[in-house]
C-alpha cells in the first residue's frame, strides 16, 4: 500500500508543472529579439512615407510570438512559430489574404522570408505578401529595417520599414 502510494504521489507531482519549452530554429531565436513595441516609418517604393507600429509578444509558453501591425492606420497580425523545425509564419493582411512563409535565407543579422510554393497565391490574380526580410543587426541597440515585397493586381510593390524599440 505504501508503494502504491508512493508511486501515486510521483506520478502526480508532474500534474499542474509547466511544459517544457520546444527546442527551436535558430531563425525563430532570431526573431523573438523583436518582443516589444516598435515604431517607425514606412517608405514605400512609390516613396509614399507611412507610419508602422508593432507590437511582438510571446505566447502559448514561449513556442509561439505574434506580432500585431498597425501600418498607415490599418491593423495586421502575423504568427511565428514552427513546425517539424522551420519557422512558420503566418502573415493575416490587410490586402484579404494570408500568406505563409518558410526561411529563405538566414545568416546572424538577417531571417529573409519567401511565400510556401504551395501558396495558391499567384501574382496576376493576387494581392499578397510575397517575401519580407527583417535586417536585425541593430536589433539590440534598438533599430530594424523589415524589406518587403507585395504583389498587388499584378504590379510588384513593396517598401523598407525602418523601426525603433519603443518598450
Amino acid at each position: 500500500m505504501i508503494r502504491k502510494i508512493g508511486f501515486l504521489i510521483v506520478m502526480m507531482s508532474g500534474v499542474g508543472s509547466t511544459p517544457a519549452l520546444a527546442e527551436h530554429h535558430s531563425a525563430f531565436d532570431k526573431m523573438k529579439q523583436m518582443v516589444g513595441a516598435w515604431e517607425g516609418k514606412l517608405t514605400r517604393v512609390t516613396g509614399e512615407v507611412v507610419d508602422t507600429r508593432s507590437e511582438f509578444r510571446l505566447i502559448s509558453g514561449g513556442n509561439t510570438m505574434v506580432e500585431t501591425l498597425i501600418e498607415d492606420g490599418v491593423e495586421m497580425l502575423t504568427t511565428y512559430t514552427e513546425h517539424d523545425g522551420d519557422l512558420v509564419v503566418k502573415h493575416y493582411c490587410a490586402l484579404g489574404t494570408e500568406p505563409e512563409f518558410r526561411v529563405a535565407s538566414e545568416s546572424e543579422d538577417q531571417v529573409a522570408l519567401k511565400l510556401i510554393p504551395d501558396s495558391g497565391y499567384h501574382a496576376e490574380h493576387h494581392s499578397f505578401v510575397a517575401a519580407m526580410t527583417y535586417n536585425l543587426g541593430a536589433a539590440a541597440e534598438g533599430s530594424v529595417s523589415v524589406d518587403s515585397i507585395i504583389m498587388n493586381a499584378g504590379a510588384t510593390e513593396g517598401g523598407t520599414a525602418v523601426i525603433r524599440r519603443v518598450q
